[in-house]
């Protein structure tokens, strides 16, 4: 199981989106222990895109959910959540703006204080 990680971004989107607290729940759960689920979002560092049910709609009529996952040294970071029905895919500027904060999780991950010794 992978550290899990919901950013304020991800938290936000899930109230906008009407995710219960036992969904989300459920989908850290499921993302803790898949973290390299999903598709790769071209050109944006390594983000993904993950489909998820949401209660009784199935894969299909689900959640995309969007994710980070530097490495095993690093947890999982859920990043942003919206329902099929409400786009298709990322804006060009919303890859833009996952891009640089998965470019931003790197830096800070391996800055020099973090290092094993």
């Amino acid at each position: 199981m992978q550290t899990v990680v919901e950013t304020e971004m991800f938290v936000r989107a899930a109230r906008l989106t009407g995710v219960s607290d036992d969904e989300r729940e459920a989908i850290v759960s499921w993302i803790a222990a898949n973290p390299l689920a999903g598709d790769m979002i071209q050109g944006t560092g390594g983000v993904r895109k993950v489909r998820l049910p949401a209660r009784g709609k199935g894969k299909s009529g689900g959640y995309r959910v969007i994710t980070f996952f530097g490495g095993s040294d690093m947890p999982v970071f859920l990043l942003t959540i919206y329902a099929k029905g409400d786009r298709t895919d990322l804006s060009a500027d919303m890859r833009k703006a996952v891009s640089t904060v998965a470019e931003a999780i790197k830096q800070e991950f391996h800055k020099p204080w973090r290092k094993k010794r």
